[in-house]
């Protein structure tokens, strides 16, 4: 069936944003834990099928696993600022 006018324009939700001036370090650090938080989703959800459901689970909690030591490697490459020393 043809379709004679566009979808309306979609206008994103502002409902859920990231604070503007976050630094890269701490929209990592917050990445990381997701990633480590989905990483045991995934492998706990795989417990309970099985098969290739299983697999395909586990094949994606490796991914999330992957994603996650690279986000952590960029956090290891962030130069913090020296930090004086305490007395």
């Amino acid at each position: 069936m043809f379709k004679p006018t566009p979808n309306p324009p979609h206008t994103p939700s502002h409902l859920f944003q990231v604070v503007p001036n976050a630094t890269s370090e701490t929209l990592l650090v917050y990445a990381s834990e997701s990633l480590a938080s989905a990483s045991v989703m995934a492998s706990d959800f795989a417990g309970f099928v099985e098969g290739t459901h299983r697999n395909t689970l586990l094949g994606i909690q490796q991914v999330i696993m992957l994603a996650e030591l690279s986000v952590n490697r960029a956090l290891d490459n962030i130069e913090l600022p020296e930090s004086s020393p305490q007395s």
